[in-house]
């Protein structure tokens, strides 16, 4: 008897669409059965180009979106749409019984986001944002550091950054620029894995007020758009965190976590560098003056776990995708998806507000 799996459909074929049809394709529980463009005639293509490296047995069909999901042999659907139109084809699929996958940011604002995940609850089906990183067999190692009282001690400061130098035809043609399609700018392409790690180390307790400064604006509309941005926020328990996101500076993906104790470093915790391991270093460095002696001493540790960077059954998109159809296939939600998703969107939102603001710091 064959095993069941929850059938894809890929609303928009964007590129970061060609990583999860990969990541569909290796998960085991997943097929692709349909691909939708505003063009058909490019879903065909793109299909025939994913098909060339990484075939399904049956080819998925070519349609556009609305054809997608009147689909009965389509369960789920990864909706890589800019966000200036996501959130109205997420309600829609929602509305068509599809469970979502949604890339991010998922929506303008928190009140679009509310609304994706009332359509969800309403028609009991799966939402969840597609923030790989969550899926990675590092993360559980890189909270038992965090909890064991010794690693790091009492939780103190989190810094991140993520950014990359998009070159002079990014800036004039990439939607990322665009004030209709992508008006979040670096916030809400690279901010959203900035909150997203801060709040995963805090367990998603929020934040009580932020602040944030808008470093650059640019776009290709009439409404310049994010291009380098900075953001603190701060918890009622003294711990807080500053950000940097940015389409101006050299690739970096890094975060820091300090305690009272010892701090941990990762170089690359979004997309992990290419290899067969993920791995943090921690640091407990001792300072040793004696006389004219003056010694500062690191004491690395390096923790690692066997994972492939991309690409691979154990890489963290695919345990994305599959995570996602388990939970198609079992017929039981998990609302703690779409709920981290929208504590995101919230602080994302007060830190532009802030920055609109001048930078001053609101509660939220």
């Amino acid at each position: 008897m064959t095993a069941p799996v929850c059938r894809w459909g890929i609303l928009g074929a964007a590129n970061i669409a060609r990583k999860n049809w990969k990541a569909i394709r290796l998960s085991g529980n997943g097929i692709v059965t349909a691909v939708a463009s505003r063009d058909p005639a490019r879903a065909k293509e793109w299909i025939a180009a994913n098909q060339a490296e990484c075939p399904f047995a049956v080819e998925p069909a070519a349609c556009d979106y609305d054809a997608l999901l009147k689909r009965s042999d389509v369960d789920a659907v990864y909706v890589p749409l800019p966000t200036g139109i996501r959130p109205d084809w997420v309600v829609k699929a929602a509305n068509a019984g599809k469970h979502v996958l949604c890339e991010k940011p998922c929506g303008l604002h928190t009140a679009d986001v509310k609304r994706m995940i009332d359509a969800c609850a309403a028609n009991k089906v799966q939402f969840m944002d597609g923030v790989m990183f969550m899926h990675s067999k590092r993360l559980p190692l890189l909270r038992a550091a965090l909890d064991d009282g010794e690693t790091v001690g009492a939780l103190r400061r989190i810094t991140t950054q993520f950014s990359f130098a998009a070159g002079d035809d990014f800036l004039k043609n990439n939607i990322r620029v665009s004030d209709t399609m992508e008006p979040l700018g670096a916030l809400g392409d690279l901010g959203w894995y900035n909150v997203r790690f801060a709040l995963w180390v805090m367990n998603f307790q929020m934040p009580v007020k932020v602040s944030g400064r808008m470093l650059a604006e640019y776009g290709v509309g009439s409404t310049p758009v994010p291009l380098e941005f900075s953001g603190e926020l701060f918890w009622p328990n003294g711990v807080s965190s500053s950000f940097y996101c940015s389409f101006n500076t050299e690739l970096q993906q890094w975060a820091h976590v300090s305690g009272t104790k010892g701090s941990i470093s990762v170089r690359d915790f979004v997309l992990p560098y290419f290899g067969c391991e993920s791995e943090f270093v921690s640091d407990r460095p001792v300072f040793n003056v004696k006389g004219t002696r003056y010694h500062w001493e690191s004491h690395p540790k390096r923790h690692a776990v066997t994972e492939y960077s991309d690409g691979a059954p154990d890489a963290q998109e695919t345990n994305m995708v599959r995570t996602f159809g388990d939970l198609v296939l079992s017929r039981i939600l998990d609302t703690h998806w779409s709920q981290i998703a929208l504590k995101t969107q919230t602080v994302l939102d007060a830190c532009l507000h802030s920055a609109r603001a001048g930078g001053a710091v609101i509660g939220i």
